[in-house]
């Protein structure tokens, strides 16, 4: 091989996982190139604090390139992939084919519906930047639409929303989203009886955070209720339509608002051949988070199937990252001649935020409620979130609700416009009927 050969590392995915294996492999005497679908990289924690309008959605997100500056020999690709060959060693994009030595797949997760008949098309995700953003213009809308609604029946629709799964998401979210509409919203709809509004909180089995301790999970569910959030357990959906919730005990809720939380599942990209995957779609890997068959292949994060202690490793943010540092370093091991090593999570523990002065801490042997854990939720997210701009203007959002109980980031924006035509700029005569009328429904 040519001694001034730089093997070439491709990460498709510019999350937690991917990011972390980037920065690693940066001093590891190799050409990485980092490749995602956007050029930014989305804090997750926080989309749901997007989708409440408590923060604007650049506080949560960060260039791709700020982060790789000052990272030798690393760069950054936007493309969107459309299938990886094994085989070949070629990543098939929709700009270019890649080659790679190396590879890892950190391509994360997207919202999982269970096979609920309606779920994907009536109910609103909340994985990604845009879907949060959706998320507040609809419930915006649905209280810019009761100010002017006759009809008390259809007024209680358009305050009604149902939030499905009640995990630390689904939990966070109605925390927020009831904040929102006692605090903010009640002196900017004086015409609206907002005691009529209800949040509610649908869950499958006999308590919510049900991958924390029982206590957290009781005490969880005692805290939200005081705040005014109505919670069904025990409550399976059977059915999503536009205007209600079918449960499987019959019971029927209407609202405009269906929101899912309830699941998620790998984000696998097209690959040849196909490769063993587990439950919820991830890949099946190896120990050493290497992919069957394919030493030169690693999968992290959300993607990967991997059991420790007899249990599957959780999609959380601290997995990939851990994973992601694992990864790169089995790169470097190989290509010194020596063999991966196994991954071991090493679980620092977990944390929800409930609502004002409420949240949970589970760390190892010990948990955590009350203001104390809202306190470490909030220092633990300032801490991780990229950028000091981002820190400096998330915390003085997060001073201002705390203060004031205001939100000043109640925007229902507008749907993006097609990128315009250089035929546009033609005469009336010059300009094709099929130029004309270009803009997004």
């Amino acid at each position: 091989m040519n001694p001034s050969y730089r093997p070439q590392v491709v990460i498709i995915g510019a999350g937690f996982g991917g990011l972390k294996a980037a920065s690693v492999l940066a001093k590891a005497g190799v050409s990485v190139l980092l490749l995602d679908r956007n050029n930014y990289h989305t804090f997750v924690p926080l989309l749901y604090q997007v989708a409440t309008a408590e923060l604007e959605p650049e506080q949560i997100a960060y260039p791709v390139r700020s982060f790789l500056r000052g990272q030798p020999n690393v760069s950054f690709l936007q493309a969107e992939v459309r299938q990886v060959d094994f085989l070949a060693k070629t990543i098939e994009t929709d700009r270019e084919i890649i080659n790679y030595d190396f590879l890892i797949l950190a391509t994360g997760s997207q919202s999982q519906f269970l096979g609920v008949p309606g779920a994907a098309t009536y109910a609103l995700p909340m994985r990604s930047l845009c879907e949060a953003i959706a998320l507040r213009n609809h419930v915006l809308s649905c209280f810019e639409q009761a100010v002017h609604e006759p009809s008390p029946t259809r007024c209680q629709q358009l305050l009604t929303f149902i939030i499905v799964g009640g995990g630390p998401t689904g939990v966070e979210l109605a925390g927020g989203l009831i904040e929102l509409i006692q605090g903010a919203l009640v002196s900017d709809y004086p015409e609206l009886n907002l005691r009529r509004s209800r949040v509610i909180l649908l869950q499958s089995n006999e308590r919510l955070l049900a991958s924390f301790p029982q206590r957290l999970g009781a005490y969880t569910q005692k805290q939200l209720r005081k705040m005014g959030v109505k919670i069904h357990l025990n409550s399976k959906v059977r059915k999503v339509t536009s205007e209600a919730v079918y449960l499987e005990d019959d019971t029927i809720i209407n609202a405009e608002t269906i929101i899912w939380t309830a699941g998620v599942e790998a984000n696998a990209p097209e690959t040849a051949p196909a490769v063993s995957t587990a439950m919820k779609g991830k890949l099946v890997v190896q120990p050493t988070l290497q992919l069957r068959d394919h030493p030169q292949v690693y999968a992290i994060g959300d993607l990967a199937y991997l059991e420790q202690d007899g249990k599957p490793l959780v999609g959380v943010a601290p997995v990939a990252i851990q994973q992601g540092v694992a990864a790169a370093k089995n790169i470097a091991r190989q290509l010194r001649g020596l063999s991966p090593q196994p991954f071991n999570y090493v679980d620092k523990g977990r944390a929800a935020i409930i609502g004002r002065n409420a949240g949970v801490v589970q760390a190892r042997k010990f948990s955590v409620t009350g203001f104390p854990a809202w306190l470490v939720w909030l220092s633990i997210h300032l801490f991780y979130l990229p950028g000091w701009r981002n820190r400096l203007s998330v915390l003085v959002n997060w001073i201002c609700d705390y203060l004031l109980k205001k939100r000043f980031v109640c925007l229902i924006l507008p749907k993006p416009r097609a990128k315009a035509s250089p035929r546009l700029f033609m005469t009336e005569a010059q300009t094709p009927l099929n130029s004309r009328n270009i803009e997004l429904n």
